[in-house]
């Protein structure tokens, strides 16, 4: 199972809830949040590029007693900066042009395009003991993360519970009273693009309901300016998800789109 998070702000949970939270303080990705004994934090922190568009900063993982911050282009364990592949007691960091890659024998896989997109896979020993943005893996969506006891929650509350307090951060928490546009105009170029014959093998693996939600989400929120990053980084993530779930996206970039 995974968590991620990409492009304009988007998160899915290990439970299927997709939902936008816009923040950039230091917030609680997902952790193993049992009481007696931690396995694992992942701390993610985002920002808004020179673009304005958001992408992370840093990602901070602690394992037992092993602490990696990862910045791009730049590994960090137990404050040394390391070369990869890093090898060391069950954790194993890889890195290529594109993506860094951490597999932990812990259970836990992380994987990073050192820009907007980070997508961690949890072994199911951790099935209902995990806290943070991720939710709480107990394979029963909106339950305990929008929906707790008697109480409900919007995303950007739910968001704005997994700040890490941090007593000299500079960040303000988003609006919970801001509700998202419906961006219906875009519906049909965004369904265009995900059911194009390069995803064929994709329809039946995943919900494409969500992602032709997500992607009317980017083109509103880019007033439909062309940029590439509206468009691509939701339909990237269509992409990663597929190969994830056993399926084969063809090649569906080409020289003129993203």
């Amino acid at each position: 199972y995974v968590c991620s998070t990409w492009g304009n702000n988007h998160f899915k949970t290990y439970d299927g809830d997709m939902y936008q939270y816009p923040g950039t303080c230091e917030y609680n990705f997902v952790s193993d949040c049992r009481e007696s004994y931690t396995e694992f934090s992942v701390h993610i922190q985002r920002t808004l590029n020179s673009n304005n568009h958001p992408e992370i900063e840093y990602i901070l993982i602690k394992m037992k007693d092993v602490t990696v911050y990862l910045k791009p282009k730049l590994v960090v364990v137990d404050g040394r900066i390391v070369k990869t592949p890093y090898y060391h007691s069950g954790l194993l960091i890889e890195s290529n042009s594109i993506y860094i890659k951490i597999y932990a024998k812990l259970g836990l896989t992380l994987m990073w395009n050192q820009e907007d997109a980070l997508m961690v896979e949890l072994d199911n020993k951790f099935n209902n003991y995990t806290c943070g943005l991720c939710g709480d893996y107990n394979g029963i969506p909106i339950y305990d993360e929008f929906i707790r006891g008697d109480a409900s929650y919007n995303s950007i509350t739910f968001g704005n519970l997994q700040k890490i307090s941090k007593p000299n951060a500079k960040c303000e928490d988003p609006d919970e009273t801001q509700a998202l546009p419906s961006c219906n105009e875009h519906r049909d170029e965004c369904q265009k693009l995900l059911t194009s014959t390069a995803f064929s093998d994709c329809r039946l693996r995943l919900n494409l309901e969500m992602y032709i939600q997500a992607c009317m989400q980017d083109k509103c929120a880019c007033n439909g300016s062309a940029d590439s990053f509206c468009l691509c980084s939701t339909i990237s993530e269509y992409s990663r998800q597929c190969s994830h779930a056993g399926g084969r996206p063809g090649e569906w970039r080409t020289e003129d789109f993203c």
